[in-house]
């Protein structure tokens, strides 16, 4: 019967490594529901899941599912150490925690990057986890770890990428690395930030400000120009009179 579920596991996992570039060291995300399955069935997953898959893995949580066994009780204080033995990878919900099957969704959203494994008893989650293609699913299944079939999404979309139809996440980043290391991708260089010199004030700025010469004549100094003449004239007229006086 072992035999009979590695042979499965071994097919199961060559087909997302082949399509879908899952590789060594296998991240198989864990959830709440997942660790209580493991506590009841006495699984030990750090010996059993490397045997089960045949080859290197690194068992992952997030900060989430530890919220959400931590608010759960004693009920589940078991599960949740072996959650806290496990590596945290971040998640988006760093503000405020969402629930361990949302929080594992946003993990392996956008074609799955990362690679992960999803490993839950949830119902729901795993329905959800099929949509995606390219997410391999685990569960535990009378005290023994299975390694789901592709999902039906999962086959589909591999057979559109065959026939040329899509073309799978893998095949792009293959694509794109490609075209970097022959030199057909030009990466734009960084722009170079000028340094500002650290001195003194501006000396423009600190010029007075020429004030404004007003061609306009005011009133009062035409009046004063204007008696002075005045009084030139009368002054000339005096003068005038007493030449004549004395001649």
């Amino acid at each position: 019967m072992k035999i009979t579920r590695q042979k499965h596991a071994k097919k199961h996992l060559g087909f997302f490594r082949n399509n879908f570039g899952v590789r060594e060291p296998y991240q198989i995300l864990l959830d709440g529901t997942f660790c209580q399955a493991a506590l009841r069935g006495r699984i030990q997953l750090r010996d059993q899941l490397p045997r089960y898959l045949m080859g290197e893995t690194q068992l992952c949580t997030t900060r989430c599912v530890l919220q959400e066994l931590e608010s759960l009780g004693k009920e589940l204080y078991g599960a949740k150490l072996i959650a806290q033995k496990c590596q945290v990878r971040n998640c988006p919900h760093f503000k405020s925690a969402v629930s361990g099957s949302e929080c594992l969704l946003s993990m392996v959203d956008e074609g799955n990057p990362h690679h992960y494994f999803v490993a839950t008893q949830d119902q729901n989650l795993s329905v959800k986890v099929k949509k995606s293609p390219g997410i391999p699913l685990m569960f535990i299944i009378q005290n023994t770890i299975v390694l789901d079939k592709p999902s039906p999404r999962t086959v589909a979309f591999v057979k559109a990428v065959e026939s040329g139809q899509l073309v799978s996440v893998h095949e792009k980043q293959s694509i794109k690395q490609l075209k970097e290391e022959q030199g057909l991708v030009r990466t734009p260089a960084p722009r170079k930030r000028r340094k500002k010199k650290v001195g003194g004030p501006n000396p423009l700025s600190c010029l007075k400000k020429k004030k404004k010469t007003q061609d306009t004549k005011s009133p009062a100094s035409e009046k004063k120009r204007k008696r002075k003449r005045i009084r030139n004239r009368s002054t000339q007229k005096v003068l005038s009179e007493q030449q004549g006086v004395e001649g």
